[in-house]
């Protein structure tokens, strides 16, 4: 009797740790940490704020943020292996997808990329771009929102002369400096750039189109799941408390952190965040069907590119 009751309780220990992957959940299992990658934008400010409020740690995850200034600095460390996840875009994914490197986006991100014209450059309307300079990434969301904006308002990619110019910090400084008619700016810079006398012409936003995620590798994803899922809680309370919270609260603790410029302070007008959730298919074939007008990348599906981690059973 005795070896049939722990021939049970035996089969049943198998049955509870099966399917179990690299990182098993657990009451005192100790959570792997993570390495994300952040963009002088708004999409990085939850990350801040769970930083610095100990969401993470409440969640038992450590998370390591680490700062770059362009997509091209971002994308290498995620492909080296040096970063577990980032703040990204669609069109990062595809190409990742596309060069035999395994990632996929988790959840969409709530920042805006917006065209500024310099202050005595005559642009006062998107029309107004036709023969003029526009400072922009290549192959990135920047690039995407620039040739999106074009198309809606009657031109092509030929009708303007893009200046590649990766660096963000560079790309506004340039602008301000009257180097430039026009760039492409996540915010806080184009509100930035607009505080400093240029002027907003359109973006993103405007344009209905949100092509932001944040990813993470598919190796990340496959053995760190329990990880990114508690580093998802600790987002998710960091958005409610930039919604809830009056910003005079965390401004200076957001200026201290995220490496903005100063004039960032005054500038930055934060709108609601959204807790984590899924891209839209309609931003993942948008975002398909450009890198595939530019013969940049292959047809993907939306499965292709989307992690359903956040929607799977725990």
């Amino acid at each position: 009797m005795m070896k049939r009751v722990l021939a049970v309780i035996f089969s049943l220990m198998l049955f509870m740790t099966a399917g179990c992957g690299p990182e098993q959940q657990g009451k005192d299992t100790k959570l792997s940490k993570l390495t994300i990658g952040l963009m002088p934008d708004t999409d990085s400010i939850p990350f801040i704020i769970a930083a610095e409020r100990g969401y993470f740690a409440e969640e038992g995850v450590e998370v390591e943020l680490v700062p770059f200034k362009s997509a091209m600095e971002r994308d290498a460390a995620l492909q080296s292996g040096n970063l577990d996840g980032a703040v990204s875009d669609l069109l990062a994914v595809i190409f990742a997808r596309s060069g035999g490197f395994s990632m996929h986006a988790v959840s969409y991100t709530d920042g805006n990329y917006n065209l500024v014209a310099g202050g005595n450059a005559g642009i006062s309307a998107a029309a107004d771009l036709r023969g003029k300079e526009i400072a922009i990434s290549r192959n990135t969301i920047i690039e995407y929102v620039t040739d999106e904006i074009l198309s809606v308002n009657g031109m092509k990619e030929q009708d303007v002369s893009k200046v590649v110019i990766p660096q963000i910090p560079v790309r506004l400084e340039m602008l301000q400096s009257g180097n430039l008619a026009a760039a492409v700016l996540p915010e806080p810079m184009a509100s930035v750039a607009v505080a400093s006398g240029s002027r907003y012409v359109t973006g993103a936003g405007d344009l209905g189109i949100n092509p932001g995620v944040i990813v993470f590798t598919d190796t990340s994803i496959n053995e760190k799941a329990q990880s990114i899922r508690a580093m998802y809680r600790a987002y998710n309370k960091a958005v409610k408390y930039l919604n809830d919270t009056p910003r005079a609260e965390y401004i200076d603790l957001v200026m201290e952190k995220s490496g903005f410029p100063a004039p960032a302070r005054d500038a930055l007008d934060l709108k609601p965040y959204h807790s984590a959730g899924l891209p839209a298919e309609k931003d993942v074939e948008e975002a398909v069907r450009w890198v595939k007008s530019k013969e940049l990348g292959g047809d993907y599906s939306y499965d292709d590119l989307v992690s359903k981690l956040l929607t799977e059973e725990k």
